[in-house]
């Protein structure tokens, strides 16, 4: 900080959204970017804290950021950006799509707002493409070690990256038509634009990582043929088996999974052709989204845009204070009310609102009765509950209801399966200090081992996954 006071002058400012009569027409990104001159004046605010609490507490990759924000402040745009990539592997990714609690444990938040540390990171990589810094860079020597990952989420993607970047050759088989995972199917294009993926995809592409699209592992590709060809093998398929409500009703037609719906949304921008059969689509529906985390947040989003009469969201959980509560203190994430791009687009939600049975007309869906339900404390602050309002039910007219509750384990893989390969008591593949599960050889990161989490959380995960393979690989011969 060259003006030890300079932290203190410059307010915080955000680049805000696209307006809403605009952006409900299409699925392009949202949200805006800062300029050179805001980005420089925003890092000004990082107070270059002697312990940085953003970088080692808040940020799940590390990322340094006291550095590349004092990079940023002096327009020492590359300088930053080598900062960046040497412990993120995509910041294009994590700078659009990460809830950013780096922010949260910024030392700024305690007594003013954070420093943009996402826009800022989002805006030096941005830089970096539009003015050619990022190239292919194959590396310049090849082991003769090569490994397979299952999965090309961003679990995946990182681990294939990083072993890449090492000098393995690598070979990524993905189930869907294009590579990317959640990122390409699973989240909306009006938060990320799947030319950002496809861009990232193509320049691994240059540098040696193979992508195998269309092939589902376990039974197109045997473990034998993996075993036969492959020194590692690295499981990086996510966490897709869905939480279901299940309640009266629930066989009803138009009651659907979230991914179900969004993925579809996804493949239909990507000109991907949707049988009759299967098409879910809001269109002049009152839709119904069960659940008020971020997932049901996208599917708010996406119902408005393919023209829905009107959009509720029901939360279980009471509504979250505004400020900050004691039970979440800085640093931590602080659970409090966050209002997305969606609810101001129209998207109304109710909390403290437990679902009961699904009502239906011809085996369709057609309405809901649920009930008001209260919530107590632990003397720790936990919630405990919750336990129904009397005299709160009610029932509340439907045409599509999407449930968005969460995960709660991998997606099934006949490899894990047929193999044995052991699962914790939350049935999420259980791993070693190395990511190795408990057969010799076969790895497994991001969700398939962590449980439901952030992109970041599972960008982090592959990062130390593949550190873990070179280190089997280097003490191993062959598996």
């Amino acid at each position: 900080m060259g003006n030890t006071a300079e932290v203190m002058e410059p307010k915080r400012k955000d680049p805000g959204y696209r307006p809403v009569a605009e952006r409900l027409n299409d699925y392009e990104a949202v949200e805006r970017q800062l300029h050179d001159n805001d980005v420089m004046i925003q890092s000004s605010r990082c107070m270059a804290c002697g312990t940085p609490f953003c970088h080692a507490y808040g940020c799940p990759l590390s990322n340094v950021i006291p550095e590349f924000n004092d990079c940023a402040r002096r327009g020492q745009w590359r300088e930053g950006l080598e900062i960046l990539l040497s412990t993120n592997n995509f910041p294009e990714f994590t700078g659009r799509v990460c809830p950013a609690p780096c922010e949260a444990a910024c030392v700024d938040g305690i007594h003013d707002d954070p420093v943009t540390i996402r826009q800022i990171e989002l805006f030096l990589i941005g830089k970096a493409f539009l003015n050619g810094d990022i190239g292919p860079a194959p590396p310049k020597r090849r082991s003769d070690k090569k490994v397979a990952v299952i999965g090309s989420g961003p679990a995946g993607l990182a681990v294939a990256d990083t072993l890449n970047k090492a000098g393995y050759s690598v070979t990524v088989y993905e189930s869907a038509r294009y590579p990317g995972g959640i990122l390409r199917y699973g989240i909306p294009d009006f938060k990320l634009e799947k030319w950002v993926v496809e861009r990232r995809v193509s320049l691994m592409r240059k540098e040696g990582v193979i992508f195998e699209t269309g092939v589902i592992v376990g039974e197109d590709l045997s473990y034998r043929f993996l075993k036969q060809r492959f020194d590692a093998i690295c499981m990086a398929c996510g966490a897709g088996e869905a939480r279901d409500l299940k309640i009266p009703g629930r066989q009803l037609q138009g009651v659907h999974f979230a991914m179900d719906y969004l993925i579809q949304q996804n493949r239909r921008n990507s000109g991907e052709i949707i049988s009759p059969a299967e098409k879910i689509h809001a269109a002049g529906k009152k839709v119904l989204v069960i659940g008020g985390g971020d997932t049901g947040s996208d599917c708010v989003g996406t119902a408005l845009r393919q023209g829905a009469k009107e959009v509720w969201q029901f939360e279980i959980l009471p509504e979250p204070p505004v400020e900050r509560p004691p039970t979440t203190p800085w640093p931590v994430w602080p659970q409090i009310l966050r209002t997305t791009h969606a609810h101001k687009e129209g998207g109304k939600r109710r909390w403290a609102v437990m679902t009961q049975t699904f009502l239906g007309k011809k085996d369709v869906v057609s309405g809901v009765e649920c009930v008001e339900v209260d919530w107590t404390r632990e003397k720790d602050g936990r919630l405990k509950g919750p336990v129904e309002k009397p005299g709160t039910g009610f029932k509340q007219d439907v045409d599509l209801v999407i449930l968005a509750m969460g995960f709660t384990a991998p997606t099934r893989n006949r490899i894990v399966d047929n193999l044995g390969v052991h699962l914790n008591d939350r049935r999420h593949i259980q791993t070693d200090d190395l990511g190795m599960t408990s057969v010799e050889g076969i790895f497994a990161a991001g969700d398939m081992a962590l449980g439901q989490s952030l992109v970041v959380k599972a960008i982090a995960d592959g990062r130390r996954t593949a550190k873990g393979i070179m280190k089997f690989l280097g003490e191993k011969k062959s598996i």
